[in-house]
């Protein structure tokens, strides 16, 4: 259970990043809106595994005996990507030419906006329940339990917006990688040895 959380917390620093970007830049941002924006994207990280672990069922047997690889492969991809972001260089979502109200990138009020991140900020909770497929690991309860970290992450990431600011954002992006590569690594490891 405790590498299930340990997964859950570094997929969701993407949506702790879109979170705390959007309570940066959006003016009058309600309890209702960051409820349902945290929903939104604990809902789409809880679905996205499932998804991926079901696609993974399908060729499982044909790779059981490299699935390790494939493992540790997409988490180091996944939190070697986060790493990169967390290091580049790039604008806060709403800079000097652009008013919080028309901050249009992050701003959760705007329901096709809100999906937009929902399922980009998911994407790699897809290659993780592809993983956990192919280690014949049971996805239901990961994948609850990475949706409702997500949610909690995320209405932490609004409130710490609203008051710290853009700080913070890279430096969760950074953490959520190492942890997944160091989780892929464990796999990797437990495999080998």
């Amino acid at each position: 259970m405790f590498e299930t959380i340990l997964i859950a917390l570094g997929l969701s620093m993407d949506a702790f990043a879109v979170s705390v970007s959007s309570g940066i830049c959006t003016d009058n941002l309600q309890p209702r809106h960051i409820i349902r924006g945290s929903f939104s994207f604990g809902l789409f990280q809880f679905v996205m595994p499932v998804l991926g672990w079901f696609l993974g069922s399908q060729f499982r047997t044909a790779i059981q005996n490299f699935d390790h690889w494939i493992a540790f492969a997409l988490l180091a991809f996944i939190g070697g990507k986060m790493i990169a972001e967390s290091f580049e260089t790039e604008p806060a979502a709403c800079d000097d030419t652009e008013t919080p109200q028309k901050a249009g990138k992050t701003d959760v009020r705007n329901i096709k906006t809100l999906f937009t991140l929902s399922v980009a900020t998911s994407i790699d909770a897809l290659a993780v329940g592809l993983s956990y497929s192919l280690l014949g690991k049971s996805i239901l309860s990961p994948a609850a339990a990475i949706g409702l970290i997500t949610f909690t992450v995320c209405i932490v990431g609004f409130e710490f917006g609203k008051r710290i600011g853009y700080l913070i954002e890279k430096r969760a992006e950074l953490v959520g990688g190492l942890v997944l590569i160091g989780i892929g690594l464990k796999i990797l490891l437990e495999h080998l040895l």
